[in-house]
């Protein structure tokens, strides 16, 4: 078969349909959830009843990586020209977003979240096990990926960024 035959057939087929988690992931548009929260385990689960802090969320599969739960064990590849040997980690595993709850910050037990408006104006998360606020995680304040700050030869000096190039006509 031709090359163009082979493209023309690739470009004809139907596109595939994501998976039902995937769609419903989708869907979703706020996440009570966020990455420094502390989350216990809750349904029919294994590690039920176990709690930990959220290192990692991922909205498009809907799940959610809690350190010390859902452990299970990760071979690493040895390297024999290095003298390398191969081994096995117990590394955490991700959990779908439904089988976790956040720990209420006053009874340390899991519980539902509403989101309400301060008279200040800010949104806060409420538990509404005890209607405690819970605050939002320190964590979430420093950049996962920190800003390159290294100056180089190619950055432009600050006196020539903030120099008014433009004057309008009068």
């Amino acid at each position: 078969m031709s090359t163009r035959m082979r493209l023309m057939k690739e470009l004809m087929k139907s596109p595939k349909k994501p998976k039902p988690q995937l769609r419903e992931a989708a869907k979703k548009t706020s996440w009570n959830i966020l990455r420094g929260d502390t989350v216990q385990v809750i349904g029919k689960h294994p590690e039920n009843g176990k709690q930990g802090v959220v290192k990692r969320v991922n909205r498009k599969t809907d799940r959610v990586v809690v350190e010390g739960v859902n452990m299970r064990p990760r071979r690493i590849k040895g390297d024999p020209e290095r003298g390398i040997k191969g081994l096995t980690v117990q590394r955490e595993q991700a959990v779908h977003y439904s089988k976790v709850n956040l720990v209420d910050p006053v009874t340390g037990l899991p519980t539902r979240v509403m989101r309400k408006i301060l008279e200040s104006g800010e949104k806060v998360r409420v538990a509404k096990r005890s209607g405690a606020v819970i605050p939002r995680p320190e964590i979430l304040s420093i950049r996962k990926r920190p800003v390159n700050a290294t100056v180089t030869e190619s950055c432009t000096p600050d006196a020539a960024a903030w120099e008014i190039t433009y004057i309008p006509n009068p």
